[in-house]
Order: structure tokens, then C-alpha cells, then sequence
């Protein structure tokens, strides 16, 4: 298998990354109807965390999170993950850059002592190059699609936006590997019931 998580990341600034901040709901979703646990016993990484509206999530569910991103968006670590040495936890949760998701998948597979699981395009799946390079050999144990599309808005976190992308969330688990993908589906009136008060207020990044 080729080996695609240490290449080095071009970047030239922020106008390079996908910057598509996620909603609070989606990211509860994960807990809700993909995967679970007893998350206040584990550690959790979120390397793409641009503003930190993952990572805010994520930090009602698990003990202690470490936020960072290649970037400087004013909220945790500046650290590139495809290229620094890996940080240690538990779990890898994040909504990577597309163009890098694959990359970003290896790494997180490679580098999680729990699993990791990535908010990405349905589309991801599908291809014969990443089949060949990463899914064929480090299936995900747990496909979870949307069954209502995701709308996610270039640098802003709206309530509202275009929703012409099917998203998924792709998790790998290290105590099921070897065991096949499993597909779930994630209801359309998940948004109603995990939305809070809140989500979506101006707020001074941390």
C-alpha cells in the first residue's frame, strides 16, 4: 500500500484550505447514531479544528481534547498533522480539508490508539485510486450517511446554505478492523432533535 500520511502539506494560506466550519449538530450525530461509548474515559484529537466548532462539540463528550489546525484561525494549536510528529489520543475526530481527506484518514488510522472518524463527502468511497491505496486494505468499520443533506457554508457557521453534498461519517475502530464496514443511516430529523439554543452565537474564539 502506498504510503500517502507523511507526505508535506503546500500551504500557502488560509484561501488554500477548505475552510467549512461544522454545524454543533452534526457533530453530536456521531455520538448519537454512529458510534458509542463511555467517551469521558478517552482522549480525542481534532487536527483540522479551524475556529473550534468540532472541537467545542466534542468536548461534551470526551475527558480532555486537543484542538489544532495548520492554520491560525485564532482558536487552538498551529500544528500541521500530516507532517509534525503525531500526537497521542485516544480518538481522531475531525472534518478535514477535502483534497486531503485521504491523507488525513491514514494518518488518523495510523496514529489513534481507539479509532477515528471523519466527516467527509459520501464520494469518498468511491475511486479506484484510493480504494487501491488506503480502502482496500484499512476498510472503514462504520459508514454513517446522512439521509438529509449537510449544509456547509465557506468560512461561516450558518443555520442556512447551499445542501447540494451528500456527507458521511467514516469511523474506524481498531477493536473491529477485520470485520467488514457496517452502513448506517443518520435521520432526517436528526438536526431538530440535536440542535441547542446557542449553537449558533458570536463568540470570541478561545
Amino acid at each position: 500500500m502506498t504510503t500517502i500520511a507523511g507526505m508535506p502539506l503546500r500551504y500557502r494560506g488560509q484561501s488554500d484550505l477548505d475552510d467549512y466550519p461544522t454545524p454543533p449538530w452534526v457533530t453530536r450525530s456521531l455520538f448519537r447514531y454512529a458510534v458509542q461509548g463511555a467517551w469521558e474515559s478517552y482522549s480525542c484529537l481534532e487536527p483540522a479544528c479551524g475556529r473550534g466548532h468540532m472541537a467545542d462539540v466534542l468536548r461534551e463528550y470526551f475527558s480532555s481534547v486537543v484542538a489544532s489546525d495548520v492554520a491560525d484561525y485564532g482558536y487552538g494549536e498551529v500544528r500541521d498533522f500530516l507532517a509534525e510528529p503525531a500526537q497521542q489520543s485516544d480518538w481522531v475526530v475531525t472534518n478535514p480539508p477535502y483534497v486531503l481527506a485521504e491523507r488525513f484518514a491514514a494518518r488518523a488510522i495510523a496514529t489513534a490508539r481507539v479509532g477515528c472518524a471523519l466527516l467527509t463527502r459520501t464520494v469518498f468511497v468511491e475511486g479506484v485510486g484510493r480504494y487501491e491505496r488506503l480502502l482496500r486494505d484499512d476498510p472503514p468499520t462504520l459508514v454513517a450517511q446522512f439521509v438529509r443533506r449537510v449544509a456547509l457554508v465557506r468560512g461561516e457557521l450558518s443555520r442556512r446554505g447551499p445542501s447540494g453534498v451528500s456527507y458521511a461519517w467514516l469511523v474506524w475502530e481498531r477493536s473491529r478492523r477485520g470485520r467488514g464496514t457496517s452502513m448506517t443511516w443518520i435521520p432526517p430529523e436528526c438536526r431538530e432533535e440535536l440542535e441547542r439554543s446557542g449553537d449558533y452565537d458570536s463568540r470570541v474564539p478561545a
